[in-house]
């Protein structure tokens, strides 16, 4: 698949590393950073999102996402395990949990970007699945830069690899090819935040980091047994 994605947010917490563990499928372990463990709301939008030699489709390649996120480790290979991704596309919440056995949801979203400031709100509609909503308004406050190897902002947003799981448990990996991220130090306020409620996740509170990105191709690739 490619896709490019647009006015994104970072927004982190760190959380009780023990929540986290129960939260994961046998064979991953969860990934720290100086002993912490985070995790990530990140809303965006995509654009141009087909499958590799596709042309973008009118009314299928353009669409909201938000996701959930925290980062883990398989056999030594770190990468993003998804506890949600809401989108607000249809045809590809179902492509996305038949073919990559990702955690996406129908959700509806109203997003806006006025003079570099994004109202972005999101709120689940998916039949049978718990309840989310996350709304907030973010900004960009400074230069692009890129993160250092070995920062804490490299550790959290330089990942090129998912994880993902079917309903027997089986473990599935797949690859993300990106330019480094064009991270932009960012202000955030995030006026409802429920996407950790169903899990027991606590996000109360400012994060304790912030990054805006304005725009990034991506290439991802199938996902095979881990």
């Amino acid at each position: 698949m490619r896709m490019r994605w647009c006015d994104l947010l970072f927004a982190h917490w760190a959380v009780d590393a023990a929540v986290l563990r129960g939260l994961l499928p046998k064979g991953l372990e969860l990934d720290l950073f100086d002993g912490r463990a985070y995790v990530g709301a990140v809303p965006f939008r995509m654009e141009g999102v087909t499958p590799r030699r596709v042309p973008a489709l009118p009314g299928l390649h353009a669409f909201a996402e938000l996701n959930l996120r925290t980062y883990v480790k398989a056999g030594g290979k770190s990468g993003v395990w998804f506890f949600s991704l809401d989108a607000g596309q249809k045809l590809a919440v179902r492509v996305a949990r038949r073919y990559f056995h990702l955690p996406y949801f129908d959700a509806k979203f109203e997003v806006t970007n006025a003079g570099g400031e994004v109202t972005y709100s999101a709120v689940r509609t998916h039949k049978g699945a718990p309840d989310a909503t996350f709304a907030a308004r973010y900004r960009p406050v400074g230069a692009v830069y890129r993160s250092a190897r070995g920062s804490l902002e490299s550790w959290l947003t330089e990942r090129y690899c998912l994880y993902a799981a079917d309903r027997a448990g089986h473990l599935y990996q797949g690859e993300i090819d990106h330019e480094p991220w064009p991270l932009q130090p960012a202000e955030a306020e995030i006026q409802v935040n429920t996407l950790g409620d169903w899990l027991g996740i606590e996000m109360k509170g400012a994060p304790q980091t912030l990054h805006f990105a304005n725009s990034l191709d991506v290439h991802a690739w199938l996902v095979g047994r881990v």
